[in-house]
């Protein structure tokens, strides 16, 4: 897992219509999410790209002090160019900018292994500490559920660890 391409990015900040819900990685409703998004996609005007975010806000000291059972609010989203037309069911969110470590990973979307890697071996070895802003994965074209073959970007917040 340790050759897994990442770069450095820095993004400004987007705005997101979605769809949240409070979990844990010990009761993930991933797929609750998601079945109650995609059927309102059709909805969302605006959209800036045919990629779906899915987006996690932890608390701070989430993964210092990390259990299966700590809560955070995940997103089912997707970009749009304003908010001015935002349905009923769904709510507006901005994405702070900021400076971003990018995956590029290709397997399996339960394999948990990748964000072993990130934060296990990557963070401490990279130079950056995790930054208290949202994580995301970007779901574009070649992003398949459950497939072997799926792939997709996982963007984790950083800052330089000469930074804190």
């Amino acid at each position: 897992m340790n050759n897994t391409p990442v770069r450095i990015e820095t993004i400004p900040e987007k705005k997101l219509v979605g769809k949240r819900m409070t979990m844990s990685f010990s009761n993930f409703a991933i797929a609750e999410l998601w079945r109650g998004f995609v059927p309102l996609l059709k909805h969302i005007k605006e959209r800036t790209s045919s990629d779906m975010i899915s987006l996690a806000i932890y608390q701070p000291g989430h993964f210092e002090s990390f259990t299966p059972s700590n809560e955070f609010e995940k997103w089912a989203a997707v970009e749009v160019s304003d908010f001015n037309a935002v349905p009923q069911e769904l709510e507006a969110f901005i994405l702070p900018g900021g400076l971003y470590a990018v995956f590029d990973y290709k397997g399996l979307n339960t394999d948990n292994s990748i964000f072993q890697y990130i934060y296990g071996t990557w963070l401490s070895n990279s130079g950056y500490v995790l930054d208290n802003r949202p994580h995301f994965e970007v779901l574009g074209e070649k992003y398949r559920n459950n497939d072997p073959d799926s792939e997709e970007e996982i963007w984790i917040p950083v800052k330089e660890s000469s930074a804190i």
